[in-house]
């Protein structure tokens, strides 16, 4: 009877996930707990790192069966065939107003100067000894764009996803940490204190036609980013459009909240041991910050800039903006300048830059994939 038991209780223990577990597996969920932590204790981009920590956890449960048809494996399917990015920028273009950038024009300068960070990093991860498409999705990161990280990802350097991932989301909900530094390093008191004319109205008229031909010109220019400018420029029009606020509340919400979920956890499926614990993940965090650093300084520097050019018009700060963290990054300029100057309002003003951003870095990630190409699956 006891041998018998011993037996049954041999056979539960080899069934089990404990006989497979390594201390790989052991410090990975470690991490998705320090990652929950972050999110739900902290605060840090919780909607996004929660159901990242949380897959990362699942997916170093030994034996967990993922493999197998199912909802793991149709959550991985959206991320490995870039369902969930594109579907994402859906829902980020019905809640974003375009207005002060079309009220604006020049504040697109701004965006596309905070892709200098892409470039840096992308430079950087070559010098490094990443291949050409890996050292790409990388450079990404620098755009502060997760969807748009990952959409990369999946295309150049797949066995890297997770590690992008983590790390453009983390530097995301580090923004008002990372940036005002930079800010001040680079302005001077006076510089913070501009105060900014008021924005011109935009007609309705002019925000119906800005999604319509930015998606006509970027697509027939870079082809291969049209289904994220596409989506982007689709929710936003159901936004401006009138008489499409049902389509609109389902992509802001329901629709939104429901891709979060498939693609933040999806994401940390990705972070299995075998390949997240490698010297290569601590080279990605390290690029990932120098891109977002180089980023944020560049879109200040080119403020800056444009502050000598116009002669005094532009707050310089609004720069730092151009990464694409909306609306966290024209917060931060708001932020700042409001310490200098208590009067100033410049949050519509760093709505242009910040929304340019993401365009910038839809454009840079669709520049990428025409002059390097896609990884061969």
């Amino acid at each position: 009877m006891f041998e018998a038991f011993i037996v049954a209780l041999s056979s539960v223990w080899a069934d089990s996930g404990f006989s497979a577990l390594t201390g790989g597996h052991v410090i990975m969920i470690c991490v998705g707990l320090v990652l929950l932590y972050m999110a739900i204790g902290k605060g840090f981009e919780p909607l996004l790192l929660s159901p990242i920590a949380f897959g990362c956890i699942l997916a170093n449960i030994p034996k967990n069966g993922f493999e197998a048809p199912g909802v793991m494996s149709v959550i991985m399917y959206g991320i490995n065939h870039e369902v969930f990015p594109p579907l994402i920028f859906l829902g980020v273009g019905a809640m974003t107003d375009f207005g002060p950038l079309i009220a604006n024009p020049k504040t697109l300068l701004l965006g596309a100067a905070a892709q200098a960070g892409v470039f840096v990093a992308l430079l950087g991860a070559m010098l490094l000894g990443f291949s050409v498409q890996e050292a790409a999705a990388i450079g990404i990161i620098g755009g502060a764009d997760g969807p748009t990280s990952i959409y990369l990802a999946a295309k150049m350097a797949p066995q890297l996803l997770g590690a992008i991932a983590v790390a453009a989301y983390s530097y995301m909900s580090l923004v008002p940490l990372i940036q005002p530094p930079i800010m001040h390093l680079f302005t001077t008191e006076a510089d913070r204190k501009i105060v900014m004319q008021q924005l011109r109205p935009v007609s309705k008229f002019e925000k119906i036609v800005f999604p319509i031909m930015t998606t006509i010109v970027i697509s027939l220019l870079l082809p291969s980013v049209t289904a994220l400018i596409g989506m982007l420029m689709l929710g936003n029009l159901f936004k401006e459009a009138g008489c499409l606020d049902r389509l609109s509340d389902t992509a802001q919400n329901a629709l939104m909240n429901t891709v979060t979920i498939m693609l933040a956890t999806g994401t940390g499926l990705t972070m299995s041991a075998e390949s997240f614990l490698n010297y290569q993940t601590i080279l990605i965090i390290i690029l990932g910050l120098v891109a977002f650093v180089a980023g944020t300084a560049a879109g200040v520097i080119f403020g800056k800039i444009m502050c000598m050019v116009d002669g005094g018009q532009t707050n310089p700060l609004i720069g730092s903006a151009g990464v694409s963290a909306v609306p966290m990054a024209a917060r931060v300029s708001q932020k700042v300048g409001q310490k200098c100057n208590p009067a100033n309002f410049l949050l519509m003003h760093a709505m242009g830059p910040n929304v340019a951003g993401v365009i910038g870095t839809a454009v840079a990630a669709g520049t990428m994939l025409a002059m390097i190409g896609p990884v061969a699956k």
